[in-house]
């Protein structure tokens, strides 16, 4: 299933040159793994309307910054949002494009989707080290009446800078004492033990083919290579699993409005079904174009995905902006401007 939708994204996003410059009718960009599923989808759907290709290298976050620092795509993407004094220092525009969440992943035999339970302190423990083995005690106690495996875990992590690593690792510090001291959050820490695979795809791959290993991925990964999730404990104290629905409760509350330079984080969030590693994909752009022609073309493309992509970003378990909040990212684009100090998309 994992060639499979390699395959998928190969179809529909044109594999990038090394310089990724601009073809005719084409747009380019590189970043996040975590949305590579429905901007392959959109990509696809886009060019069979107006002709125009997306060409997107799903690098990862940390790549997707450097990019567009560099001035070699024509937008980055990344799951962890800049912040405004990074943005500025940049000469950068940010905006969300959909919510999903982060899944921790398993390859438990016997054990299906759903059936074992965690906490975010287990998590961290189990990521420093300290949970050894599926038939931990402390597992036992969250999972009562079930069957843990007596297997050895490993641990698997993203061996690139990931946004998706970012929003997995704020989780942890933010409830793990000892995470957030011998750990931290990044979009790369330096991991206490386990695996590195690049990109969702990557930590997937490990994870199915190595018997009690966890792994994090997005969703989309999970669902799609119908992989062993946890349900995690939310804020709220309630075990919850991870569904558009969930992802949606987190960011019900989500206020975009106040959120200079579209910076928030979703993360935690205390409604009572909220998933708790939920969080916005971003877009980043200059905002002052070089090549207006070619800002003009990224951000009609993303137009017309809030117009036309919710439901197939519905489909990927993915949740769409509100209507509202589309509107506020159709306002900030008249700070992207061109070398005549007008803004390049109406």
């Amino acid at each position: 299933m994992l060639k499979q939708l390699g395959a998928a994204f190969g179809a529909a996003l044109i594999v990038a040159g090394a310089t990724m410059a601009n073809a005719a009718g084409t747009i380019s960009g590189a970043g996040a793994t975590f949305p590579a599923p429905v901007y392959a989808k959109w990509a696809e759907m886009y060019k069979a309307q107006s002709g125009v290709s997306l060409n997107y290298q799903a690098i990862g976050s940390g790549g997707g910054i450097k990019q567009i620092n560099a001035s070699t795509v024509d937008f980055g993407a990344s799951d962890k949002p800049l912040k405004p004094d990074d943005l500025a220092a940049g000469g950068l525009a940010m905006f969300p494009t959909v919510i999903g969440g982060v899944v921790p992943v398993m390859n438990l035999p016997g054990v299906k989707p759903g059936a074992i339970k965690l906490t975010g302190p287990q998590i961290a423990d189990i990521y420093r080290g300290v949970i050894k083995k599926w038939n931990d005690p402390l597992l036992a106690k969250t999972n009562p009446g079930m069957t843990l495996p007596a297997l050895p875990i490993t641990v698997v992590h993203r061996s690139d800078g990931s946004g998706t690593t970012f929003l997995f690792t704020t989780y942890l510090t933010m409830k793990a004492a000892h995470w957030a001291s011998d750990v931290g959050a990044n979009d790369a820490v330096s991991w206490p033990t386990g695996l590195g695979g690049k990109g969702n795809d990557g930590v997937a791959a490990f994870v199915k083919q190595t018997p009690g290993a966890i792994g994090y991925v997005e969703y989309a990964y999970a669902k799609q290579n119908g992989m062993t999730y946890a349900q995690l404990q939310n804020k709220a104290g309630k075990f919850v699993s991870p569904t558009a629905e969930n992802f949606a409760a987190a960011a019900a509350g989500a206020k975009w409005a106040s959120a200079p330079g579209f910076y928030l984080l979703l993360l935690d969030q205390a409604a009572p079904n909220a998933w708790p590693i939920t969080g916005a994909t971003f877009i980043l752009v200059h905002t002052k174009q070089a090549k207006p022609a070619d800002g003009r073309e990224v951000l009609a493309f993303f137009d017309w995905a809030y117009k036309n992509g919710d439901a197939a970003a519905g489909q990927l378990d993915y949740v769409p902006l509100p209507p509202a909040v589309k509107d506020l990212i159709r306002k900030s684009w008249s700070k992207i401007v061109g070398p005549d100090g007008k803004p390049i998309y109406r």
